[in-house]
């Protein structure tokens, strides 16, 4: 099993166990450790590898215990700090970790609550830990820029000089495109400024700007909208534009198979469907792998089916009449339709799409 693979399988168990994770504890045994030991391929019941409870004294802090330091070359590299699952990681939580990191020679230290995984260095200081963490994993949405980068950290990879090295562009990098996602959301004055200068040639009075600011902040949206577009349809090449019939499920006889044909043929799938399909796939992808997402095109509407199985439909895009809509499914299968303007507006409903595919999964 790879690297991505051992993260998958440890996230589809997070949901599997979530409801008995009640304690500390629990969220160590079931999630830490697997993650030490599956995902990052140190031996946990080694305690050359794995201290657990692991005792330094700083300070005027005699015998407090971080919850595990992880050893290499017979030295402290890693210390590990651990909440429970569901807790919210704060700055108060890494209040051991800062006192334990300037008093071992770890370079590296980790907040987690089993699902979220904080990871710290001492770039604005040495010897003294970040107060932000240079770069974060979420185990319920895996973010596959950081994959590289958390593998650096496995016990046959683990290079401390190259990892503190790239911590400082990852830290800028994941602040960075923390901004551009507010800015996604609500754009902000100076921002709608930069570009309304660079387009408008009137005096930026109160009214303008509030008109800028709306559409700052649709052409973010559909600039994000057209890229994810474009990568989508050259990764699924151009078989998505071919018409696929909604299946029969029995063949009676002949004049069925042609009536079936009659049907197909009168089946036309309009670039707003292969627009809709990929952005729902685009969606989808945050929970299943693209390819097992499949399109099916009938005369009355453009399914979207997990598996290419009829018994799994994700949704239904109903753009054939001026009013188009949207069909939600829920957990008994049973179809609700949402009236929208444009196909931009199907991200408004992705995490009913995404509840969908918990159904199936």
């Amino acid at each position: 099993m790879g690297f991505i693979e051992r993260l998958q399988s440890l996230s589809k168990k997070i949901d599997q166990i979530a409801s008995n994770l009640a304690t500390e504890e629990a969220t160590k045994t079931a999630l830490v450790m697997p993650f030490l030991h599956s995902v990052l391929g140190y031996d946990v019941f080694d305690p050359s590898e794995v201290i657990p409870e692991f005792t330094a004294d700083a300070g005027t802090k005699k015998g407090e215990k971080v919850d595990y330091a992880l050893i290499k070359d017979d030295e402290v590299q890693i210390l590990i700090e651990c909440k429970k699952f569901g807790e919210k990681l704060t700055p108060k939580h890494a209040s051991q970790l800062f006192r334990y990191f300037s008093v071992t020679n770890a370079r590296l230290a980790i907040l987690t609550n089993g699902a979220e995984y904080e990871f710290y260095t001492d770039l604005d200081a040495p010897n003294k830990m970040d107060e932000k963490p240079f770069l974060t994993l979420d185990l319920a949405d895996i973010d596959e820029h950081v994959v590289p980068e958390v593998k650096k950290l496995t016990k046959s990879s683990f290079d401390v000089d190259s990892i503190v090295n790239a911590a400082g562009e990852l830290k800028y990098l994941n602040q960075i495109k923390k901004l551009l996602e507010q800015q996604f959301d609500e754009p902000e004055e100076d921002f709608v400024k930069l570009f309304a200068s660079r387009v408008y040639d009137g005096v930026l009075t109160a009214k303008v700007k509030a008109q800028f600011s709306e559409i700052t902040g649709k052409a973010l949206k559909q600039f994000l909208n057209d890229s994810i577009n474009e990568r989508l349809k050259s990764a699924i090449g151009p078989d998505v534009r071919t018409p696929m019939p909604e299946a029969a499920e029995t063949i009676e006889a002949p004049a069925h198979v042609e009536k079936q044909e009659e049907r197909d043929s009168k089946i036309v799938t309009t670039e707003e469907e292969i627009d809709g399909f990929n952005i729902i796939k685009a969606i989808v992808r945050q929970k299943v792998s693209v390819d097992r997402i499949a399109p099916r095109d009938t005369q009355s509407y453009f399914g979207v089916l997990l598996d290419d199985n009829n018994r799994k439909p994700l949704c239904r895009l109903h753009f054939n009449a001026k009013q188009k809509y949207i069909g939600i499914f829920d957990e008994n299968k049973k179809e609700t339709r949402h009236p929208i303007e444009s196909i931009d507006d199907i991200f408004n409903f992705s995490d009913q799409i995404l509840k969908t595919v918990e159904f199936y999964e």
